[in-house]
């Protein structure tokens, strides 16, 4: 199962930075579980939210050159508060640094300015084709589907 967890992007800066929109909805199906009486966003779903607004930069950065990103490492990660159904988490993430194909990030995510979580993120990115020649339409069509994802997510110039 493929979990998108942002919902808008607010604004771009390729090379430097991004603002995402996640709206929680009662209507998601593991609040169900988590917990019964009191719904709020699992930090794993926080963090893995992070992840993707950063992984939305390096692809827009880098001008969808690759399939696949991936989560290298997640540290000083902090839950401040939690996140439950009707309220927006607004994500900010600013590349750190960048060394060949791993981008470091200074990830947060808030609620009406109040911290939510924090991170410092490393992803790493690659096509499958590098591995497995084989693969390259995989490749190809993957980085389709994520262009179309994008054109929904972000209406900026």
């Amino acid at each position: 199962m493929r979990f998108s967890l942002i919902d808008r992007i607010s604004s771009l800066e390729a090379g430097r930075k991004i603002t995402t929109v996640k709206l929680l909805s009662l209507a998601e199906e593991y609040l169900q579980d988590h917990f019964p009486g009191f719904p709020v966003m699992p930090g794993v779903l926080m963090v893995e939210a992070l992840v993707q607004s950063s992984a939305w930069l390096m692809r827009h950065t880098e001008n969808f050159e690759y399939s696949t990103v991936l989560l290298r490492e997640a540290k000083a990660v902090k839950f401040n508060n939690f996140l439950r159904p009707g309220q927006t988490l607004e994500i900010e993430s600013v590349i750190q640094s960048q060394n060949g194909h791993q981008y470091t990030f200074k990830a947060n995510g808030s609620v009406d300015g109040v911290s939510t979580v924090s991170a410092r993120l490393i992803l790493e990115q690659f096509n499958q084709k590098t591995e497995n020649p084989a693969l390259a339409s995989s490749d190809a069509r993957g980085v389709e589907s994520l262009r179309k994802e994008f054109a929904v997510l972000w209406k900026g110039s």
